[in-house]
């Protein structure tokens, strides 16, 4: 009787392993042949994440947080702890990597579809391999929250469409539910920089291409103009692009593969366009947080999308634009923490 009992409590442990792995510890899951939206397979998927706190008894705790584009749960990390987005001693916290990040299944590290042999993939596989995780992997049926913010907050409004039931609440954080115009030809100037550089070779480059111009698009829309200019002289300014793009950056055919993930997302694919009948399918309670003058992911559509839900908006006339979350964070985290509640 007592051996039985201690081999089914080993069994458990085994079992429970991945839940309960050191906080922050970078982990992979194996999701075998995954089929994508688009009829593809992605051969041999694999999903990283990390998690944060323990899981209560009731599986009641547990915040879904999925990295921004190009982002990585290691960067992500910075906004989990006390006083952060996501706060560990509450609450069971796990961080995504989304596919092709350059951790998760990626044109930069596929072994069998690597580079541009990488098909092309949507914020919703990126959501239905997440799903996946959590439900077959790590035997989570239904979350406190999902909360992400750029892509991540893309990633969110596609959960709360595409799994309705799955959760609570749902915080997108400078996100958007259909990108808008201006947010497609930004996206679509960026795959151009990288593609007509000749060093991009069709994607079999060996130095990362059009360093240089992705540091200029990122110094031209990350903040407002006034608040650039604040930051940062003339004298300054064309020497701190020249360093900026020597820096290590993401993939460029990494890059690429997520930016043609945003464009096209749009949440009401499945409802033959309506965006109506899409926020009528969402039942969790959605806060969505947006600032005036992001001009990297303009905010009309997540407003119009929350107007439709009859959700909360957080809107932070910030100049720091995109960058809204970090510059704002105290009164974000504020915000975010009231909404999640106890």
């Amino acid at each position: 009787m007592v051996k039985h009992i201690l081999h089914c409590l080993i069994v458990f442990i085994l079992l429970a392993l991945p839940l309960f792995a050191q906080d922050g510890q970078q982990q992979f899951a194996s999701l075998g042949n995954f089929t994508l939206t688009s009829g593809e397979v992605l051969r041999d998927c694999r999903i990283g994440y990390r998690t944060f706190g323990q899981l209560n008894a009731d599986k009641s705790n547990l915040i879904l947080f999925p990295t921004w584009a190009t982002g990585t749960t290691q960067q992500l990390q910075g906004n989990v702890g006390p006083g952060k987005l996501a706060d560990p001693s509450k609450y069971f916290i796990v961080l995504v990597d989304a596919l092709a990040n350059g951790v998760s299944s990626s044109p930069s590290n596929s072994q069998l579809q690597p580079r541009m042999k990488f098909p092309r993939i949507t914020i919703r596989d990126m959501v239905n391999t997440q799903h996946q995780l959590l439900t077959q992997k790590l035997g989570i049926h239904h979350v406190k929250a999902v909360m992400g913010i750029s892509m991540g907050g893309m990633q969110t409004f596609q959960w709360i469409v595409s799994y309705p039931d799955f959760m609570d609440k749902a915080i997108p954080i400078v996100g958007s539910p259909r990108l808008a115009a201006y947010d497609l030809v930004l996206w679509q100037a960026e795959i151009d920089a990288i593609k007509k550089d000749p060093a991009w070779k069709n994607g079999d480059y060996t130095e990362n291409p059009a360093g240089l111009q992705l540091a200029e698009f990122g110094a031209l829309v990350g903040k407002t103009p006034q608040r650039y200019n604040q930051e940062m002289s003339r004298e300054r300014a064309l020497q701190a692009l020249e360093e900026e793009a020597r820096k290590p950056g993401p993939d460029a055919n990494d890059h690429i593969r997520q930016m043609e993930a945003m464009m096209a997302l749009d949440v009401s694919n499945t409802f033959g366009g309506s965006m109506e009948k899409a926020a009528a399918a969402v039942k969790a309670k959605v806060l969505v947080v947006v600032g005036t003058y992001d001009h990297v992911v303009t905010p009309a559509p997540a407003k119009d999308f929350a107007k439709l839900l009859g959700a909360a908006v957080a809107e932070f006339p910030s100049d720091c634009g995109h960058q809204t979350p970090a510059c704002e964070e105290k009164a974000v985290v504020a915000r975010v923490a009231e909404f999640l509640g106890p």
